[in-house]
This record gives structure tokens, sequence and C-alpha cells, in this order.
């Protein structure tokens, strides 16, 4: 789209309307709009228009110049509604933008509007009081997954060509999975988080969902950078993220683990048969795969659940606007308000502490490979329709591999290389024209790795390529 606006072959105006009219038309099925922007996405559109009009040289605008891109409804955007995904700030505008924002709008993007999250990005599905529920097109019973789930089905109906998304704990991941996406969670401090929201755990970050590995890396280049007053800092890429989705990734050490480090959590045998698939054609393409020794296990789950809680907490919530709040919030926020400030600190020295005698193993291997989760899609109200308690269970039993590398920092992505065979209501697989449904793999590279995970994320969508996988929403 961007090559297109710039040669003058679309216009920005008619990628708006396109996008808005799907909108329109489809986003109550889907759930993935909280609110459309539809005058600012024109008004910038017919801008966006002008400036390719007026170039000397086209080929000088920025990178995504009149690509329509919606933003995550964690991230403000100034003069823009903003609910966090709760009804506690349901009458929020935004007075600032994000930094991640800023950057979008440097490279040109046209702003759909605000993409649906659950409250306060807590939970691993996007259901609430704030909007209908994101679904996965692939099966419109099932969530589209968390806390990105609009994202992602944004992103998976043809709603949004890319999204930005944030990943605290597998956000980015596991819509991409249960959508049949691409979606990176980069290193540790590579997009700057501020200027509103602190970070102060270093567990959450931008990212980019796209359908297509090029289109991920790009926009992942857009919205890198470190800004004053930020905690963390990646190390400096070696070029840009695009150029390593053109490069052959070469002979790899890859490891792979299907262990999850959640006590009791079964992996069903649709995520092994895509971790066994993805196994299978990494040796095919000529990588070294072994066996992970176990290096991060379940004594740490105890520690990131208190930072979780501690987490719930950040948010300000007045008194009298506490009944207002879901259930699985409330119960969170009282984990947090109920952790004393040493017991955060040793949670907090627990991990680093294991990271360190864990880093000497993981950086061994150019990537690791894991499932991404350990079930296919949920039904809506899987887990929303529980207690708070059995609720957070079922939420970990599901998301076993993702968190661990919120607390590395080290990269990971999402690739949807396999989908069941079984017949499912409301999807449509290219198997023989039988419906399906995506079930992702996950690989984690070295602390500033993107590079690597992108290069052989491309040669695998080369070897099973996945664009013309859609399902049926796409052609309505």
């Amino acid at each position: 789209m961007a090559a297109a606006v710039r040669t003058r072959e679309v216009s920005p105006v008619e990628l708006a309307d396109h996008y808005l009219a799907r909108i329109e038309r489809l986003n109550e099925q889907v759930g993935a709009y909280v609110t459309v922007t539809a005058d600012r996405a024109r008004e910038q559109a017919r801008e966006a228009e002008k400036a390719v009009l007026d170039a000397a040289d086209p080929a000088d605008l920025p990178p995504l110049h009149g690509v329509p891109v919606p933003i995550k409804d964690l991230n403000m955007v100034d003069g823009v509604r903003m609910t966090f995904g709760s009804a506690v700030y349901s009458e929020l505008t935004g007075f600032a933008d994000d930094n991640v924002v800023s950057a979008l709008r440097r490279a040109g993007t046209v702003l759909l509007g605000k993409t649906t999250t659950p409250e306060f990005g807590l939970p691993c599905y996007t259901e609430g009081g704030v909007a209908p529920p994101a679904r996965t097109p692939w099966d419109p019973s099932r969530s589209a997954g968390g806390s990105s789930g609009g994202a992602g089905a944004a992103v998976a109906s043809g709603l949004a060509p890319v999204a930005q998304g944030s990943d605290g704990g597998g956000s980015i991941r596991i819509p991409s999975s249960v959508c049949g996406l691409f979606g990176i969670k980069p290193t540790r401090g590579r997009v700057s988080q501020g200027p509103v929201v602190p970070d102060l755990f270093g567990l959450s970050t931008n990212g980019p969902i796209a359908r297509t590995v090029r289109d991920a890396a790009l926009l992942l280049d857009v919205m890198s950078g470190h800004m004053p007053g930020d905690l963390y800092a990646a190390p400096p890429a070696e070029g840009t993220f695009a150029s390593f989705a053109e490069r052959p990734p070469g002979r790899l050490r890859i490891a792979r683990s299907m262990e999850p480090a959640v006590p009791d959590a079964e992996v069903h045998p649709d995520c092994v048969a895509a971790y066994e698939a993805a196994s299978e054609l990494l040796e095919e393409l000529g990588h070294e795969v072994v066996e992970l020794p176990r290096v991060l296990g379940p004594e740490l789950v105890p520690h990131f659940l208190m930072l979780w809680g501690v987490m719930a907490t950040v948010t300000p919530v007045a008194d009298e606007s506490e009944h207002l709040l879901q259930p699985l919030t409330r119960w969170l926020r009282g984990r947090g308000e109920a952790t004393t400030a040493p017991q955060l600190f040793q949670a907090h020295a627990a991990l680093q502490g294991a990271l360190r005698a864990a880093f000497p193993v993981m950086d061994g291997f150019d990537a690791i490979l894991h499932p991404t989760l350990a079930q296919p899609p949920a039904p809506i109200g899987y887990f929303h329709d529980q207690e708070p308690a059995e609720n957070f269970d079922r939420q970990t039993k599901f998301t076993p591999f993702t968190a661990p590398y919120n607390i590395s920092g080290q990269p990971a992505v999402n690739v949807p290389l396999h989908w069941t065979s079984d017949a499912v209501a409301g999807g449509s697989s290219p198997q023989k024209g039988k419906p399906g449904l995506p079930i992702g793999v996950m690989l984690a590279g070295r602390l500033g790795g993107e590079g690597t995970l992108i290069s052989l994320a491309a040669q695998l969508e080369e070897a099973r390529p996945w664009i013309d996988r859609k399902p049926d929403i796409w052609t309505a």
C-alpha cells in the first residue's frame, strides 16, 4: 500500500474509505474497534494525498505515508477517546500522544481508530463492559485473545492492513496465534513506552501485528526508538528490520521446549502437532534443532503473578468508581494492594537472579521454539464467565509459554504455520477447503535479536506461505 501511494497508483483517501466502509459493515461481528475516528482518518488521508501530489519526488515521503494503522486503546492519542478498556474511563479524552503514536504519525500513517482491549490490558482475552468481545474471524464463537484482541481481530478480518499492539505477558503473540497472524514482541526498550504510562518492571512493550513478516518488520522499524526518561534501551539493530526480512538466516542452532512453566498446564494435541510440524520444517530447512534444558521453571510463577497484581494497581481508580471495575480487575488489584514493598522487591530480585542463571544457557542458541499457547482459541466466556480465581487459573494454563519472555525482555514472535483440519463454524481453511482454527508457534531470540527472528520467520513464510489463508469475513 505504501508503495502504491508513493507511485500514485492508489490514493490515501481511497484506502481510508475502503477500511472505514469495512469497519462500518463488519466491526460488530468481530469487536475489533471500540472507537472509530472516521473524520480524523479522512482528514489525515486528504492531507496525505495532497502531500503525494505536491511532492517533487514521492519516494522521499515517510515509509508508511497514507497507510491506515489503528492504535490499541491502552495507548493514548491526543484528542481521541481513551478508555483503557474500562468503564471507569469511558468519558476520558486523550490529552497527549504516546511516543509510539508519535512515531507512527511521523511515518505518515492514518488513524482509523482505537482497537478494543480488556480492562487495563490485564487478561489474555478481550471481553468487558466497554465494547463487544473481540472475536477471531476464523470462528466468531471464539475469542480473539488479548490484550491486543481488537488489533488481532482487525487485521485478521481485513479491517486494518496492520496494527499496533502491546505485550506484557503475551498480549501480541496470543491474538496473533488465535487470529492466524505474525506478531512481534520486541526486545525490552526497543520501543519507547512514554510519556504518560510508566513501565516500572519492563514487562510490557509495544509491537506490530501483521499478516506478513515484511509488513511487521517495516512497522517495527517505524515504531522503534528510545526517548529521554525511558527506563530501558535495547541493543542497536544492525540495519533495518525490513532488511532482515530479505536476508537468508543461514544455518541456525535452535532449541525447543514444550515443557510449560505453569504447573498442571496441559498442551493440547493440536498445539503439539503445530510444534512438531514446525520442528520438522526447521530441520528440513537445514537448521539444527535440539532440546532446551529447563531454564525458567514453575518456581518463578508466583513472583510473576505478584508483579502482575501490583501492575493492576498502577492505573488510578477513584473510590467512587471501584464498583465499575470488572471482577477480575478488582481481584487482581486486591492482591496487588496486599503486597508489601519488601515482598515486591524480593520477587523482582528472584526473577533477576533466575535470569542471570538462564541467559548463559539461552544465549547458546540463535532461537528457541515453543508452542505459542497450550490450547486452541478459547470460546467466548471461557475465562470471563468464571469467578476471578478460576478465571486467572484458566488464563495461566492457556498461556504458559509467553510470559517468561516478558520477564527476560527477549524478543519473541508468533508464526502462523498451522491450522487445524477440524470443521469449525464461521471459518475457512485452504486445507482441502475445510474450515479450521489457526495454531501458532513461538520463536524467541537473544536480547536484541529481532533481526534473526525476522529472517528465520521470513524463511518459514516462504517455505509454508500463509498469506492466502483468509477467513470467510475477508470477502464479505
